[in-house]
This record gives C-alpha cells, structure tokens and sequence, in this order.
C-alpha cells in the first residue's frame, strides 16, 4: 500500500470515528507513526484529504449507477440492491455527510463540484424511474412533477440519514443501512404496480 492510499485510509478511518472538525493532519500523522512534514509531503492540508475522498465517494456512486442504469429490464429486487448498496457507500464515508456544511464552508471546490453532481444525478434517476416504468415495475402515468419530488425526497433523505441515525435512532451499522434503505424504498411504494406492491409486502415490509 502507497504511503498516499494508507493516508487516505486512515484519514477516512479518523473522519468518521472522531469527526471532520475535531482531526488534523497531525493526528494522521500521528496514527500512521510518521512526521508531520512526512505527511504533508502528499497532502498539505487536510482540505487535501477531504477533496480526495470526495472524489472517491463520488467515483464509487458513478460506477453504482452506471451499473443499475446498464441493466436491461430492470426488476423491483434491482431497485433494493441499489439503494442498499447507495447506503453502504455513504456509510462508508459517513463524516462527509455528518460534517458536510462544515465542509463546504471550507472546501469551496467541493461545493462547486457538489451542485454540478446534483444536477447530473437527477437526470440519471429520472432515467433509472422511466426505465422502471418500461419494466411495469412503476406505473406508467405517474404524473412528471410526482417524479421530480420523488427524486428530491430521495436525495433529501440520501444526504442526511447518517446525521438523523446519530442523533435520534443510534442503530449499529447493518441496523441503520437496512433501516434507511426500507425508509427510502418505502417512498416507491405508491407508485407500484398492484403486482409489485404485492411483492414489496411479501419480501421487504419488516
């Protein structure tokens, strides 16, 4: 492992077991037995860091929904694994959410790319839905502003599940991921077709 990936995992590893605001460089440093000029060879700032594993989370999302978007005659039980595997990459960099007004403020690029990001990955839900309606997964006259605010309620749920689990519900890992992953399918469910809503009952409803 490079010297700059064992950084990068360990900064992750810091950001989400103490916090964004309460890890410097240093601790890094500190944690990986190196100087602190050792690390700041790679990374200058922690800025650096988060910018990086930004990236990562948004790279590891991309190759998630080129995935789901190439599957051809999409299916109810495609729709899950894809939210819960959205949750476990979230999961995985959990501060970025946690911390992510704080970040912005700090990390200007980040907001930047963040609106960019925003705005793309509304175009590729709104084509994952229509695909689902092609399958008879969802039905087929679901009026268009419905889908826009299905859409905003996912991401609103999406960017802030992690901060509602810490405060209110505290649940283990696997708990929360298979919690917010129901919560989010649940928004699907009246835009089912009769069929599938008899599915979603027998396989998903706890």
């Amino acid at each position: 492992m490079k010297t700059k990936d064992k950084i990068l995992s360990k900064a992750l590893e810091l950001f989400n077991d103490k916090g964004y605001n309460n890890i410097t460089t240093r601790h890094i440093a500190a944690e990986l037995h190196m100087s602190a000029g050792n690390l700041h060879y790679h990374f200058k700032h922690s800025e650096d860091i988060v910018k990086i594993l930004f990236s990562e989370l948004t790279l590891k999302m991309d190759e998630l929904l080129n995935q789901m978007k190439k599957r051809k005659n999409k299916t109810l039980e495609d729709l899950y694994k894809f939210t819960y595997s959205t949750c476990e990459i979230f999961y995985s960099f959990r501060f970025i959410f946690i911390n992510f007004i704080d970040i912005l403020n700090q990390n200007p690029d980040i907001e930047s790319t963040y609106e960019g990001i925003n705005f793309s990955r509304k175009e590729e839900f709104q084509q994952i839905f229509s695909d689902l309606q092609k399958s008879n997964i969802l039905q087929k006259d679901i009026p268009h502003f419905i889908i826009d605010g299905l859409v905003e309620q996912i991401f609103i749920i999406a960017d802030n599940w992690l901060t509602h689990n810490r405060l209110i519900l505290k649940l283990n890992p696997k708990e929360a991921i298979q919690h917010y992953t129901l919560l989010q399918m649940n928004l699907f469910y009246p835009h089912l077709n009769k069929e599938q809503q008899k599915l979603y009952e027998e396989h998903y409803i706890q």
